[in-house]
């Protein structure tokens, strides 16, 4: 599915991400449009892929 790089994602983003865009495939929605809405969706839900601490 994703063909970018998605490495700064855990993997429950990118399983939830994989769910997401099945369902919109089965919907009926584009390849390339199910994966905008389920990395789109993932980023809405959870504020995109881990974050760095920031050390002091």
């Amino acid at each position: 599915m994703p063909t970018d790089d998605k490495s700064a994602y855990t993997d429950k983003q990118k399983r939830k991400a994989e769910h997401i865009f099945e369902s919109e495939k089965e919907r009926g929605v584009s390849e390339e449009e199910a994966e905008r809405i389920a990395w789109a969706t993932v980023n809405k839900q959870d504020g995109g892929g881990k974050k760095k601490r920031q050390q002091h």
